[in-house]
């Protein structure tokens, strides 16, 4: 795979994970069979969160990397009002249980709540200082959100932030994503297929066409031209995830890029962080 991102200790990564929000309501077999085929396509990222389902998405993630953690870099969430610092510690070892492994890969704080976030970075350091997360980050954050992060005592430890990122939403890349770049921040792009309502855009099926690839592997490979960014899409339905995979084997042109920036053009001025 061609496409990568690189984090800011030199690990390189596929440019393409999977989500897993409404995942463990229902079907959880079917759900873990689609990450799984995810994973054995070479797709290494794994997002989920406590929050997602109750922690059920968690453990549907634990069945689909039954036999494979290794090949995979696992990424889940503190809720805001359990990041404390022993809220933030407590929080990580139920993660830990239900996705049945020693270590979270990267360890997010999922948007800013009441909690100050100097607490929620302290324990983030004691939580990587024992070996149960590796790196840590946030999501999201604004460009003042991270600024302030960055004023903190170890703030620069963050390594990404994963915000609502695609074609119909590009509000971040005003000031969030240049800075984020700046910095070397990886960005996690959530909903990268604008829940669905891209799927069915005409310019994008043309595109689509063009390329021999789903529409979904379009709105994918655009978000995959920017610097730093790694979208993560979900489906329970393993050909879908087998057509994101396809995002990776192709270059959009000159031409493409264009067409999608007339008819989703990027910001001109600053506007709220969009949150789903």
């Amino acid at each position: 795979m061609a496409k990568t991102v690189t984090l800011p200790n030199g690990t390189k990564l596929p440019a393409l994970g999977l989500g897993t929000w409404h995942m463990g309501e229902r079907g959880g077999g079917a759900e873990a069979a689609a990450l799984r085929t995810g994973i054995e396509l070479g797709l290494r990222v794994i997002d989920t969160a406590e929050m997602y389902a109750d922690g059920g998405a968690e453990e549907v993630v634990a069945d689909a990397m039954a036999g494979l953690r290794e090949r995979v870099y696992l990424v889940s969430k503190v809720l805001p009002h359990n990041a404390s610092h022993h809220g933030t510690i407590a929080a990580c070892e139920r993660s830990l249980k239900r996705l049945k492994t020693d270590r979270i890969d990267l360890y997010l704080l999922h948007w800013r709540g009441s909690v100050r976030l100097s607490e929620s970075v302290e324990a983030f350091e004691q939580l990587k200082a024992a070996g149960k997360i590796v790196r840590w980050g946030v999501s999201n954050f604004d460009k003042d959100d991270m600024q302030e992060l960055h004023r903190l005592a170890n703030g620069k430890h963050c390594i990404a932030n994963q915000v609502l990122y695609h074609a119909g939403s590009r509000g971040i890349e005003f000031d969030l994503l240049p800075y984020h770049q700046q910095h070397g921040l990886l960005t996690m792009a959530y909903c990268p297929l604008g829940q669905a309502a891209l799927l069915s855009h005409p310019l994008l099926a043309k595109i689509a066409s063009k390329h021999k690839a789903a529409t979904s592997a379009v709105a994918l490979a655009w978000l995959m031209t920017k610097q730093g960014v790694l979208p993560i899409p979900k489906s329970a339905q393993p050909d879908r995830v087998r057509d994101f995979v396809k995002a990776l084997d192709f270059e959009l042109d000159a031409e493409d890029i264009a067409l999608i920036d007339k008819e989703f053009p990027p910001p001109r001025r600053k506007t709220p962080l969009d949150i789903v």
